[in-house]
């Protein structure tokens, strides 16, 4: 098993514990999709994830620190949908966007 795929399955682990139940992994081993536009990824030993246009990093390695902040900022999203999630989803589903996730 790669380290990408080690720490993502305890990422996606301690997302799970955390709440975040509809996340998934992308399937390159190194990618987890918590919700439209907030995606985290493992590279050269660290967390980094990207909200619509923002890229972000974890300062550390641990999965549990990285999980409760992309937690926090997921439910944060959900609360006040920003701008360019309407964007990002009538691009990605087509144009008759009913729900959000």
């Amino acid at each position: 098993m790669s380290e990408a795929r080690a720490a993502t399955e305890k990422l996606h682990t301690e997302l799970h514990g955390l709440g975040v139940t509809s996340a998934y992994e992308i399937g390159d081993d190194a990618t987890i999709s918590v919700w439209i536009g907030l995606v985290v990824r493992y590279r050269d030993g660290f967390y980094r994830w990207q909200e619509g246009p923002v890229k972000r990093r974890h300062l550390g390695t641990d999965p549990v620190g990285c999980a409760m902040r992309v937690a926090r900022r997921y439910k944060e999203l959900q609360a006040d949908i920003p701008l360019w999630w309407d964007d990002l989803a009538r691009e990605l589903r087509g144009r008759p966007v009913q729900d959000y996730p």
